[in-house]
């Protein structure tokens, strides 16, 4: 592995390393992740394609890197990403950003499906190297935007697109999925690393606990903690059960390093009847539910910021209406009934401020 050079931010040097020590520059600028670990080895790990995803083995061996480690795997194309500027510049190089910032994928069809044809390719910069994730998936150029394509069953696409509706048509701030094909698609929010997007991992690490995300966003960014109460209680009526620090973050100003808030809401693949149908209802005894509980009564301002979502806004005609526009074919009645069902469970056991005052003053609202 290379041990010197410069971490940067587009064309602005914001680390040294030397001897694989990570030296400060411009400490407002740097990834997140070396802001709070002197880990470049661990930085360039976070970055790598996960290497138990069956496609991932195949485009390692036709770029002949079938043995090589993780960080020599995301060094091979100069540790760039699709949603952030950040890059790493070997000692004595003459690159500039633009040389590094992918443009184009001719890997697309490996990474995604396994196409063999693919083998018959020279080695190529791809931005599949720093596409994490366990799914097979592929990153896709179209009308100079770039699309994020993923594999998966029918319960899986409907859950991810449909939830995507749902925060939609409630205000929330959500990732743009579209079908294609016996595909599912996401725009890249980043517009080609316009902002910077990082996820929570590089602040918390695995620790998902809605206490500690909640104080550590709010403290850099009230915006973001308020969309993170929007993203866990979405997560709850929906049974999202994969939420991790990897798959949600920040989005921060390329040129301040200023935080601008919390990144849509994606990866909703793992939800709702992506495992099949779920036999019971959500009820109090389930654990997202018993854990969105305790948070927001536990939290005066988180409580304060759910007090805000519609949730009389869900009904059975919108949800019908959210299925319909997905395309697929599924149980409607027990996807609305699940839904719901969370939706109620949570309003009983968290009732509103306004509700809790009235019943203070002996007033009887049944």
């Amino acid at each position: 592995m290379i041990k010197n050079g410069i971490i940067m931010s587009g064309n602005i040097e914001v680390a040294k390393v030397e001897d694989g020590y990570v030296i400060p520059v411009n400490k407002v600028l740097m990834p997140l992740y070396l802001q709070k670990n002197d880990d470049f080895e661990g930085w360039l790990e976070s970055r790598a394609i996960d290497s138990h995803r069956t496609n991932s083995r195949l485009l390692k061996k036709v770029l002949r890197l079938t043995s090589a480690r993780d960080s020599d795997v995301v060094l091979k194309v100069h540790a760039a990403t699709i949603t952030d500027n950040y890059w790493f510049k070997e000692s004595g190089s003459t690159l500039c950003y633009e040389d590094v910032k992918f443009k184009t994928n001719i890997f697309d069809k490996l990474a995604l499906y396994g196409d063999p044809d693919s083998f018959n390719f020279e080695s190529d910069s791809t931005p599949e190297l720093t596409n994490i994730g366990s799914y097979e998936k592929c990153w896709r150029m179209s009308d100079g935007k770039w699309w994020l394509y993923k594999q998966g069953s029918d319960n899986e696409k409907f859950s991810e697109l449909f939830i995507s509706l749902l925060g939609k048509k409630m205000g929330f701030s959500m990732a743009h999925y579209e079908t294609d094909g016996i595909y599912i698609k996401s725009l890249d929010f980043t517009e080609s690393a316009s902002v910077n997007y990082e996820p929570m991992h590089s602040l918390v690490h695995d620790d998902d606990d809605y206490e500690r995300n909640f104080s550590v966003l709010h403290e850099l960014c009230p915006n973001a903690a308020k969309d993170y109460v929007y993203m866990i209680y979405l997560d709850t009526i929906c049974a999202n059960v994969d939420r991790h620090t990897k798959n949600y973050g920040v989005l921060r100003d390329t040129a301040t390093g200023q935080f601008l808030g919390l990144a849509p809401n994606f990866d909703n693949n793992i939800a709702l009847i992506s495992r099949g149908y779920p036999t019971t209802l959500l009820s109090e005894k389930h654990m997202l539910v018993r854990v969105f509980k305790d948070f927001i009564l536990n939290n005066e301002l988180a409580r304060s910021y759910y007090e805000e979502i519609d949730q009389d806004f869900i009904t059975k005609e919108l949800l019908n209406e959210l299925i319909d526009r997905t395309g697929f074919d599924v149980d409607r009645q027990k996807v609305i009934d699940f839904v719901l069902s969370g939706v109620s469970v949570i309003q009983n056991l968290i009732p509103s401020q306004e509700m809790k005052n009235d019943n203070d003053f002996g007033i009887n609202l049944s």
